[in-house]
C-alpha cells in the first residue's frame, strides 16, 4: 500500500498568509472606525458651537418645525 505513505504537504505558509492577511484587514477597519468616531465628535463639537453661538434674537426668529404636516392647505391659499 504506497498510497497510504505520502507525506501530508506542508501548507504553514499559506496559514500564516491567511492570518495575517486577515489580521491586516482587521487593523485596517478598526482604524477606520477610530477615524470616523474622531470625525463625528469634531462635527457634534462644531454643531453645538455654532448653536450657542447663535444670538438670542435669531434663535427666537427660528421658524418652528412641527413634528408631522397635517396636509391642509395654509390660510392664504384658501382666500383665493
Amino acid at each position: 500500500m504506497h498510497f497510504f505513505q505520502e507525506t501530508t504537504p506542508d501548507t504553514s505558509a499559506y496559514m500564516i498568509a491567511g492570518y495575517t492577511l486577515a489580521f491586516l484587514i482587521m487593523g485596517i477597519y478598526l482604524a477606520s472606525l477610530i477615524v470616523r468616531w474622531r470625525n463625528l465628535n469634531q462635527d457634534i463639537e462644531m454643531l453645538e458651537s455654532m448653536q450657542s453661538a447663535r444670538p438670542p434674537a435669531a434663535k427666537a426668529l427660528a421658524p418652528k418645525r412641527s413634528a408631522r404636516k397635517t396636509g391642509r392647505p395654509s390660510a392664504a391659499r384658501k382666500k383665493k
